[in-house]
């Protein structure tokens, strides 16, 4: 990961954090549930966030969804569910224990295979007997009868890195967590699942820490399957490690942005019916006034001409509007008539200026 996205990273999450948005109320669930709804999508679900809502809390199936979709968001959450409360035991990662993840990933969806290999179940998790290619026209993965040395090498090596990680570094754990999910990929363990498994994999090592999960969401889908290709094309992990950091950022990102605009209405919705009651004016003409003193809340002065353009409103409405701030002691005027400028007043927008801040 390079230096800048290491930045990058670690400022948004101490904003993500000095904001408090993990501690709202239903906050993990929800993110949970998105994290859920976006990995299947991008095996081809099409049910929606509040379909996935419905019918995780409420049992209510989607209409005109198929019924194999539900399922695959349903096996999901319950491999969620179950890989919460496992990972938390910090035990080792071996090739049984990511068995058992791919069959609650699979349980109501998988089938069975019979192949030159020999027959197998996806639903209970058993590795691949039967070779598979990355899509059509894409080179093939590693030959099946490989995958379990290879799994078991993979585990060792998880298993040792986990122990050397320093728990209190974030941008280890993510470069740890997004490492596993290439790796595990690359191996192609399963004949389904893979991409679910993998991405189940990663968020749990996250979660193992305490940092927030990685959401790769199904507008990311096109990017994200590159960014495996190129990793892997030119051998290079940290193709995928820098394209997943960037990733966890933008979501982070948006969360943020978000949250703020969140808080923003609510707290202009408090100063609109403080102005109400105060002055007694009708909820319209508070409502214009309020947007204005937070245009001038974090600005030394501004003129009529800025309040013009940047509202839409006349040269006369703007006068008036300004006029009425300053006569309720919410903005100060300077000058003269011809060259009048206006600033805020401390007392009555400092908590305007400090929730932009």
């Amino acid at each position: 990961m390079t230096p800048e996205n290491k930045n990058i990273l670690l400022q948004l999450l101490r904003q993500h954090k000095e904001l408090g948005i993990s501690y709202q109320i239903d906050y993990d669930k929800f993110y949970l549930y998105s994290i859920i709804t976006h990995s299947t999508a991008i095996e081809g679900s099409t049910v929606s966030e509040v379909e996935a809502q419905l019918l995780f809390d409420e049992g209510i199936t989607a209409k005109g969804k198929p019924m194999m979709e539900q399922l695959m968001n349903l096996d999901l959450k319950d491999a969620y569910e179950y890989g919460r409360a496992w990972i938390k035991r910090h035990e080792d990662i071996t090739v049984d224990t990511l068995v058992t993840l791919a069959s609650k990933v699979m349980a109501r969806t998988g089938a069975e295979y019979n192949s030159f290999g020999g027959s197998f179940d996806a639903s209970k998790g058993e590795l691949r007997r039967l070779n598979v290619t990355a899509g059509a026209g894409r080179r093939s993965y590693m030959n099946w009868m490989k995958v379990p040395q290879r799994l078991e090498a993979f585990c060792q090596e998880l298993n040792v890195r986990r122990r050397e990680l320093d728990p209190t570094d974030a941008v280890a754990i993510y470069e740890l967590s997004f490492w596993a999910h290439y790796e595990l990929v690359t191996i192609h363990p399963w004949a389904d699942g893979n991409g679910r498994t993998c991405r189940l994999l990663m968020n749990l090592l996250q979660m193992e820490y305490g940092v927030l999960p990685t959401k790769v969401s199904k507008e990311d889908k096109s990017e994200y399957i590159q960014a495996l290709i190129d990793t892997r094309e030119y051998e290079d992990i940290d193709i995928f490690l820098n394209y997943m950091a960037e990733l966890h950022c933008a979501h982070l990102r948006n969360d943020i942005d978000q949250y703020i605009r969140s808080v923003e209405v609510v707290d202009k919705t408090n100063f609109v019916k403080e102005m109400v009651d105060k002055w007694s004016i009708k909820p319209s003409l508070a409502e214009k006034l309020v947007d204005i003193l937070i245009f001038v809340a974090d600005k030394a002065e501004v003129r009529t001409e800025d309040i013009v353009k940047a509202f839409g409103f006349t040269e006369t409405t703007a006068k008036r509007y300004l006029r009425r701030l300053v006569e309720y002691g919410c903005l100060e005027a300077h000058g003269g008539n011809k060259n009048r400028s206006y600033s805020k007043n401390v007392g009555h927008v400092s908590q305007i200026e400090e929730d932009k801040q």
